[in-house]
């Protein structure tokens, strides 16, 4: 019987409280520093490598990490939900994304039939139909083929699938799988609309309307704009718009739609780019047969992941090392710095990744817990978060830890040589300066230039940022945040905090309001 029990009520993490932190000044000095950037690493799936070693880690944190995560039940935990447990407390639901991308276990029975099954019909429907697109067969009124899609949705519904577009973009142009570009369409405000339908040809133009519940306001709203837009340019919107939802919303059986594709109540919006959610707009970008590598990558990642041990399970160790530095060193952030302009927006993806999962102050029981939780995360790709906010990350007061990811190889293929190096290689170097300046800093008599190090830095390295290896990147971030979850013993898998403002907002607009409340919705006009 799996127990469900708070952080501060193991053993494990009373006796790591006692145990001190190594000095990284030293650590990563010398031969002890060779030996520790050998050591300290996890061999992740798609050649990825997850390096520890300017972590502020030793054999016996370690160890005392391994007890924690034995005791916390991390292993049992993590297979009661991939095999079906109602693990969602909140909202009582079983937690089913990893079942998008493979079978970790045993059969997954729900709503009168195996899950698994479910989500390969889904993307079998996704493959048809990315093809016919492809081929003209499924074409526009003219019978041309469409050039562009285009995504409406918010929140997970727009923020990972964009990062993975933009993650594949240029490697799809230059391995020949670039079928169409994307667009994506979130922001309630009219200018983000305005501003995709103005730079599209809406003609060749096919909107993929994400709303698992059908309902979304935000998505509703512009969906109408759209329709407005085609139905001004004399075009059929049914004939330009297909629908990523639920089998009981609205939306499933409309005429309004040229298709619809399901997902289901078990896989949230944030981890829900391998679903339908993102298969969709990636399939039709990039080809199926892409879409299906991601897939790859996200399931040899989650296999790790099963992984008792954490020294064989990245995913584990990396949530450990997290919880180690929320809750012992004290540490309230945590910066994602991808040394990949590819990345750009996997960053924004990981905020509600990981601050919509575990931004939680009361336990998966409604108990408030006495510890801190979920980190805040930020981060922009390197080098240009060097010339902006790494001077706080340097010098400031917070220490705060940082999670680099860089590759050897660019996408592209285009390099240049300046000054006896290529931009990759400047790119590379930069990154390996920024884990050691951090961890080790540098003395100064001039206090303004004095640098105390200590600042703790983890790296994921890869040979190129392929299909598989962002799957693989995708699984390894989703695990940590679900191991962190378990350990601080919150439900991940609801987010009650987005609801509030919405009530609030739908008196406004029904102008049901008073107090400051009223006052403030007069001084914006509405």
């Amino acid at each position: 019987m799996i127990k469900w029990n708070n952080l501060d009520e193991l053993k494990s993490f009373q006796q790591l409280c006692n145990t001190g932190a190594p000095d990284l000044t030293k650590a990563l000095a010398g031969e002890e520093g060779t030996e520790r950037v050998a050591r300290y690493q996890a061999p992740m799936a798609a050649g990825l490598t997850y390096s520890y070693a300017a972590k502020q880690v030793n054999d016996d944190i370690l160890a005392g990490l391994k007890q924690l995560a034995a005791e916390a039940e991390l292993a049992e935990k993590f297979r009661e939900l991939y095999e079906g447990a109602v693990i969602n407390t909140g909202e009582k639901r079983r937690v089913l994304h990893h079942l998008t991308r493979g079978q970790l276990g045993k059969d997954v029975e729900a709503d009168g039939r195996n899950k698994r099954s479910f989500y390969l019909e889904q993307q079998e429907k996704i493959r048809d139909f990315a093809q016919k697109v492809h081929e003209g067969v499924i074409a526009n009124e003219k019978g041309e083929k469409f050039t562009t899609a285009v995504q409406i949705g918010i929140g997970g519904s727009d923020l990972g699938p964009r990062a993975m577009y933009l993650a594949l973009e240029n490697w799809a142009k230059q391995n020949g799988c670039f079928r169409m570009e994307a667009r994506f369409i979130s922001n309630v405000d009219p200018d983000d609309a305005a501003g995709v339908l103005n730079s599209i040809d809406l003609a060749h133009s096919l909107f993929i309307l994400v709303s698992k519940s059908g309902t979304t306001l935000e998505t509703l709203t512009n969906e109408s704009f759209v329709r407005d837009a085609l139905q001004k340019a004399g075009l059929d919107a049914s004939r330009h718009m297909i629908a990523v939802t639920s089998e009981t919303s609205p939306l499933a059986s409309s005429s309004d739609y040229l298709a619809a594709f399901f997902m289901d109540d078990y896989i949230g919006g944030r981890y829900s780019s391998t679903s339908a959610v993102g298969g969709a707009v990636l399939s039709l970008a990039f080809g199926p047969e892409v879409f299906g590598r991601f897939l790859q990558g996200a399931a040899a990642e989650d296999q790790l992941s099963a992984q008792a041990d954490p020294e064989k399970n990245p995913a584990m160790l990396d949530a450990l090392i997290g919880v180690y530095e929320r809750n012992v060193l004290g540490y309230p952030s945590t910066a994602v710095l991808p040394y990949s302009q590819a990345l750009s927006r996997f960053p924004a993806h990981l905020q509600q990744l990981d601050m919509e999962s575990n931004g939680k102050s009361v336990n998966r029981f409604g108990e408030k817990v006495s510890y801190p939780t979920g980190p805040v995360i930020f981060g922009e790709p390197g080098t240009n978060g060097q010339h902006s906010f790494y001077q706080l990350l340097h010098q400031g007061t917070d220490i705060i830890p940082l999670q680099f990811i860089g590759f050897r190889r660019n996408q592209a293929g285009m390099d240049v040589v300046i000054q006896d190096s290529t931009s990759q290689q400047k790119l590379c170097a930069n990154v390996a300066a920024q884990i050691i300046a951090f961890a080790c800093g540098k003395e100064d008599e001039n206090a303004n230039k004095r640098f105390a190090g200590n600042r703790p830095s983890s790296i994921i390295i890869g040979d190129q940022l392929t299909p598989e290896a962002l799957g693989a990147l995708l699984a390894h971030f989703e695990n940590k945040v679900m191991f962190q979850g378990f350990l601080w013993n919150l439900n991940s898998f609801d987010q009650e905090g987005v609801q509030l403002g919405k009530v609030l907002a739908k008196k406004v607009l029904a102008h049901q309001t008073e107090g400051a409340l009223k006052a403030l919705s007069d001084l914006l006009d509405i």
